[in-house]
């Protein structure tokens, strides 16, 4: 029985590049661990997770413009939300986030799709609007997570 051939995936530079910047832009040495952009931005409470969600919303852009299933959407809308939701946690969540590598997981969803084939079979607009909606709604989340923990710090320091 033979195996059904696998065509390379088109080619996605701008995620690839992106996961790659935000998730493993320089390895620790001594370790295989990669870190990129987004461990750093996870340092700055607020603004880091306003600027990641941001980022990370293009690869679902992406990934919407190129038809990808709905469900590896809402997959990746679900990898955006645990992000921003680890860059609560002070410290401890800064490390999980790196663990949890958003970016990376989002890029090999798309690129998995894309790989066997996998398009959506949602007529333009149903699919543009349910997209849209995967691709907004995380990343509204994440920008007003970003919000509310830079208007509590401002609290604390003003007080």
């Amino acid at each position: 029985m033979t195996q059904p051939r696998r065509t390379p995936a088109p080619d996605t530079g701008l995620s690839r590049h992106l996961a790659r910047v935000m998730d493993d832009l320089v390895t620790i040495p001594g370790t295989r661990i990669g870190l990129g952009l987004d461990a750093v931005l996870g340092l700055l409470p607020g603004a880091g997770d306003i600027l990641g969600s941001g980022m990370s919303a293009a690869i679902m852009y992406d990934a919407a413009r190129r038809r990808v299933p709905l469900l590896v959407l809402a997959r990746m809308a679900w990898n955006m939300l645990l992000d921003a939701a680890l860059g609560l946690v002070p410290v401890v969540g800064d490390a999980a986030d790196v663990a949890h590598r958003a970016n990376r997981k989002n890029y090999r969803l798309l690129q998995a799709s894309l790989a066997e084939g996998r398009t959506s079979t949602r007529s333009g607009p149903v699919y543009l609007l349910l997209a849209a909606l995967l691709i907004v709604l995380p990343l509204v989340i994440g920008i007003a997570i970003g919000v509310l923990v830079l208007v509590a710090l401002w609290s604390l320091l003003t007080r």
